[in-house]
């Protein structure tokens, strides 16, 4: 019975739950995806996914945080008050920081993936039990970086 127990499809279903128990959308569409895919023909397609997904986030994420300047709802005039306030130049310090620490963390990730479930662990248990968002995985794996000295 073991032997054709698929761990990997269990932790997705596991993760699955977590994700609708904790009225977290994210997780829930990205690991149903992820079982969609690893339960049809689709699964030919990891390969990419794994070495193009992070990116294309990356850049639909940007693109949603960018979304207010293209529209016009952030104005020109706020962005320039940006430089004078101290609550936003603080702002833009821990932004710089931050996007540093993401992409330490990339780098982490694609060159030591066994921290990979941990930081999912982790990030998936922040969402579930603090309330948290989950966009931790970079930020998480950047700090871990900086403590164990890899970049």
């Amino acid at each position: 019975m073991f032997s054709q127990l698929d761990i990997n499809l269990l932790v997705l279903l596991i993760l699955l739950g977590v994700g609708v128990f904790s009225h977290n959308t994210a997780v829930t569409i990205a690991t149903a995806v992820l079982i969609l895919v690893k339960l049809t023909p689709l699964d030919q397609f990891f390969p990419y996914i794994q070495q193009h997904g992070l990116n294309i986030g990356v850049i639909i994420l940007t693109i949603g945080v960018l979304a207010p300047i293209a529209s016009g709802q952030l104005s020109g005039e706020s962005i320039l008050k940006s430089f004078i306030s101290f609550k936003s130049l603080l702002a833009i310090a821990i932004g710089l920081l931050v996007a540093w620490l993401g992409g330490r963390g990339v780098k982490l990730m694609s060159n030591q993936p066994d921290v990979v479930a941990g930081l999912l662990i982790g990030t998936v248990a922040g969402v579930a039990l603090l309330r948290g968002v989950p966009v931790g995985p970079l930020i998480a794996a950047g700090i871990l970086s900086v403590f164990i000295g890899k970049s």
